[in-house]
């Protein structure tokens, strides 16, 4: 399938149903909502992905076009291209290849061109720890002529996300510590946790919690307990009920109460 046919497909598979479904779930309809003006086909994810799986030919370049829809499966289906792709970057065989770095890099510089078209919870959380907490962890050439990991460059591109006024940029910085996390590193976890500890949008105060519960998952529960025990107080209870959500009830208890 090329650009056209994705689009022309896609749009034949309208569903109102469940297209009012969706809007109301991602709350498009109201001014004050996080997903005003949001528009939705009525398709569900399973049968994205088998569209996905029907786009090897497309050109990473092209993918743009599908983000700049007006509909959010279509942007939906851009960005699992881009993660397919990404993925495919990142086996074992070819991971440490200078053309596998230039296009890790290049699908991460489109996927932050366009993060204002990655604009919605679910549009965040399926690519960002893919894509971007991914690239966190693999060599780079984005910042000079030899492979490196470039830390510093790395924490810099995060803290601007972070401090971005774009609260779907602000998540990205977030919860693509999933993928640090799971791979062992907590560092930036708890970098960005510190952060956000304080934003006053519940999906952020959900974002840092959920991520927090990972790291602890994924590291070391008793690092979770220590950025509680400093940090504690000054958590939203939104964010501390995400974050201990797999301790037994007394602790639990134990942390509410604090």
């Amino acid at each position: 399938m090329n650009i056209q046919e994705i689009i022309a497909h896609m749009e034949s598979m309208r569903n109102e149903t469940e297209s009012h479904n969706l809007m109301r779930f991602f709350k498009t309809e109201h001014p004050h909502d996080y997903g005003y003006g949001d528009h939705f086909l009525g398709i569900r994810v399973p049968q994205t992905r088998q569209i996905v799986r029907k786009c090897k030919d497309i050109k990473v370049d092209d993918i743009p076009i599908l983000l700049q829809s007006e509909w959010h499966e279509i942007r939906f289906c851009g960005l699992m291209i881009m993660v397919d792709r990404f993925e495919a970057c990142t086996k074992k065989q070819v991971v440490g290849q200078r053309n596998a770095v230039q296009m890790r890099d290049h699908i991460l510089d489109l996927y932050l061109q366009h993060a204002d078209r990655v604009n919605n919870w679910d549009l965040v959380d399926m690519t960002a720890p893919k894509i971007l907490g991914h690239w966190l962890l693999l060599p780079t050439l984005r910042y000079g002529q030899e492979p490196s990991t470039a830390t510093a460059e790395k924490i810099r591109l995060m803290d601007d996300l972070a401090a971005s006024a774009n609260l779907w940029e602000q998540r990205m910085s977030m919860v693509s510590t999933w993928k640090t996390s799971q791979q062992g590193d907590p560092s930036w976890c708890i970098r960005y946790a510190k952060k956000h500890i304080q934003h006053p949008h519940d999906l952020m105060q959900k974002a840092v919690g959920w991520m927090l519960r990972e790291m602890g998952k994924r590291t070391d529960m008793n690092l979770l307990r220590s950025f509680l025990q400093v940090h504690v107080h000054e958590m939203h209870r939104t964010t501390l009920r995400y974050a201990i959500e797999l301790m037994d009830a007394q602790e639990r208890r134990f942390w509410m109460n604090q």
